[in-house]
C-alpha cells in the first residue's frame, strides 16, 4: 500500500480499505424489477438500497467552529457529486450484456469480452450449493440454484444469449464464492446474487439455464471467480481497482463497454452538514471536502482523501462511495458555495471524462472482441477444488 499520503497542513488520521470484495455496498448489481440506467435520486428504493453499507464504525464528534467566517462559509457549500454507472464495476457489466445480445453477440462472446481469456468447462455432475436463506442454510442442486437467481438477476424479457451469459456468470459465481466459509457458500440477496427459487423461474430464464447446463467459466483450467454487477457507465474496472486490497487477476481486468450509453449518468448533491454526517469518524474539525488521490484502470476512484480542518482520512474508493451513499465510483467532486462551483482537487492525473480510458501499463488494451474465447466443443469436466458446490448431492 506504501506510505500515507499526508497533506501540508492537516494531520493524518489512517487509511482505510474494506477487503470484503464482492459487496462493498449491497446493490453491487440491480434488482430484476429495477429500469437500467436509472438515475440517482429519481426513485427511493434506489435510495433506500445503497444505504446498507459497512456496519458499526467508531464515531467521533464533528465540532462547527462557532459563529467564524469558515464556519459559516462551511455550512452553505453543497457537495456536488457527478458519476456513471451501478456497482463496482469488476467482471461483467448487466447493461453491457444485454447491449451486445441487441446486436446479435453469442453468450460465449459476450463472456468472452468481460472475462478476458477464459474458456468455458464444465462443473462436476450432482454439485450442489449451500445457500443462507433467513439463518438456515439449505442445499441445493446447482442446476436448480441457478433457475431460481437468472430471473432474479435480469428481465426474463432480455435476450436469452444476456440471460445465458448471466446463467454462466451465476453458476460459476456459485461455485468459487465462500461468503460463508465452511457453513455456507453464498447468501441468498444481494451480498452474494439474488436467490428467490421457484419464484424467480420462467419458461425463458429456465431456457437460458438448460441451454448453458454446467457451463462454468475457466481460466487455466481453473473455475474463475465471476463477479458482475448492474451498469459500467462505459468501462469496467481491474478488480485490484474495484475491490481495494484485492490482488490483481489476468480475466477480471477493465475493458470497455461499448454499449453503455449517457442513461447511466447521476448526479447528487448533499449540502456540507449531510456530507459530514455521513463521513463522520473520517476527519476532525470541521469538514472541508474531498480530494481524490488516485483512479483505476477506468476512471473509477481507487483512493481519495476526506478533508477536515484539524485532520484527513485516506478512504479506498468503495467505502467513500458506500459512507456518501452513492451508486458507483467512477465520480467527481464539486464544491458550490453560492453561485461559485470548484472542482475538488484531483491527483490521479487523469482527465474528467465521460468516456473510457486506455488500458493501464501492462494490461490489456481493450477492443471491440475483448478477448473473446468460444466455448470448446467438448468442455471437460472440472472438479472445483475445496468448494462445497463441488460435492456430490445426496
Amino acid at each position: 500500500m506504501g506510505s500515507p499520503i499526508r497533506d501540508r497542513d492537516d494531520a493524518f488520521l489512517g487509511v482505510f480499505f474494506w477487503r470484503q470484495m464482492p459487496r462493498w455496498h449491497a446493490t453491487y448489481h440491480r434488482p430484476a424489477d429495477f429500469p437500467a440506467g436509472h438515475p440517482v435520486g429519481s426513485n427511493a428504493p434506489l435510495v433506500r438500497t445503497l444505504a446498507v453499507l459497512l456496519g458499526a464504525v467508531a464515531a467521533l464528534a464533528i465540532a462547527a467552529p462557532g459563529a467564524s467566517a469558515q464556519g459559516e462559509a462551511t455550512a452553505a457549500a453543497t457537495l456536488v457529486i457527478e458519476g456513471t454507472g451501478e456497482g463496482h464495476g469488476v467482471g461483467m457489466s448487466q447493461d453491457g450484456a444485454l447491449g451486445y445480445a441487441r446486436r446479435g453477440a453469442t453468450y460465449q462472446q459476450i463472456l468472452g469480452h468481460y472475462y478476458t481469456g477464459t474458456t468455458i468447462g464444465q462443473a462436476l455432475p450432482k454439485s450442489v450449493v449451500k445457500v443462507l436463506v433467513g439463518a438456515k442454510v439449505k442445499r441445493v442442486p446447482l442446476e436448480r440454484y441457478v433457475r431460481g437467481v437468472i430471473g432474479a438477476e435480469m428481465s426474463p424479457s432480455w435476450p436469452a444469449a444476456a440471460l445465458e451469459a448471466q446463467a454462466v456468470a451465476s453458476r460459476t459465481y456459485a461455485l468459487t464464492s465462500h461468503a460463508g466459509g465452511s457453513r455456507f457458500d453464498v447468501y441468498s440477496d444481494t451480498r452474494s446474487q439474488v436467490y428467490r427459487g421457484a419464484a424467480a423461474e420462467s419458461p425463458a430464464t429456465n431456457a437460458a439455464v438448460a441451454a448453458t447446463a454446467g457451463q462454468i467459466l475457466l481460466y487455466g483450467g481453473k473455475p474463475a471467480s465471476s463477479y458482475f454487477f448492474a451498469s459500467s457507465g462505459g468501462m469496467t474496472e481491474s478488480v485490484q481497482y474495484g475491490f481495494p486490497g484485492a490482488e490483481a487477476e489476468p480475466w477480471l481486468v477493465g475493458v470497455i463497454d461499448p454499449f453503455e450509453g449517457t442513461s447511466s449518468r447521476w448526479r447528487l448533491e448533499l449540502p456540507f452538514a449531510t456530507a459530514a454526517r455521513r463521513l463522520r469518524g473520517f476527519f476532525k474539525g470541521s469538514f472541508r471536502g474531498v480530494e481524490v488521490l488516485r483512479r483505476g484502470t477506468s476512471p473509477r476512484i481507487f483512493t481519495a482523501r476526506v478533508l477536515g480542518t484539524k485532520a484527513a482520512t485516506v478512504l479506498g474508493g468503495p467505502a467513500l462511495a458506500g459512507r456518501l451513499g452513492l451508486p458507483s465510483t467512477w465520480e467527481y467532486f464539486d464544491v458550490r458555495t453560492g453561485n461559485s462551483l470548484k472542482q475538488e482537487p484531483d491527483h490521479s492525473g487523469q482527465p474528467r471524462t465521460w468516456k473510457p480510458l486506455a488500458a493501464a501499463p501492462g494490461e490489456p488494451s481493450p477492443g471491440s472482441s475483448g478477448g473473446v474465447r468460444p466455448a470448446p466443443a467438448a468442455a471437460a469436466s472440472v472438479p472445483i477444488a475445496g468448494a462445497s458446490g463441488g460435492t456430490e448431492a445426496p
